[in-house]
């Protein structure tokens, strides 16, 4: 049986202004792709430059990261501030905890 892991994940720009809340089973695909479409017009993210991971989560179901995503999706801007306040006070960068290599990368994912 093959072992799945899907992350709830928010990213922001260099200033910290805007967020951008998604969810994959590849984080590192995904956050290069967010770094590749950045000031991309026809992206939320792009257009806003959110490409930095700030905060993330690990879920071994994908119904139990979208329940989660739908969750913080709903809350205001505050309160999800707090969620990353509490992990990441700093607001550091993590994209280096998951480095890109597209060779071991699946392009499908979510």
């Amino acid at each position: 049986m093959k072992d799945h892991t899907y992350h709830v994940y928010l990213v922001t720009n260099p200033s910290r202004t805007a967020l951008y809340l998604g969810v994959t089973n590849n984080l590192a695909a995904r956050l290069y792709e967010h770094y590749s479409s950045r000031g991309n017009e026809y992206t939320w993210a792009g257009k806003h430059y959110c490409y930095n991971l700030v905060y993330y989560e690990v879920f071994q179901y994908i119904d139990k990261a979208i329940d989660r995503e739908k969750q913080i999706k709903r809350w205001s801007r505050k309160k999800k501030n707090d969620l990353i306040n509490r992990v990441n006070p700093s607001w550091k960068f993590l994209n280096d905890e998951f480095p890109y290599d597209p060779e071991q990368s699946e392009r499908k994912h979510l």
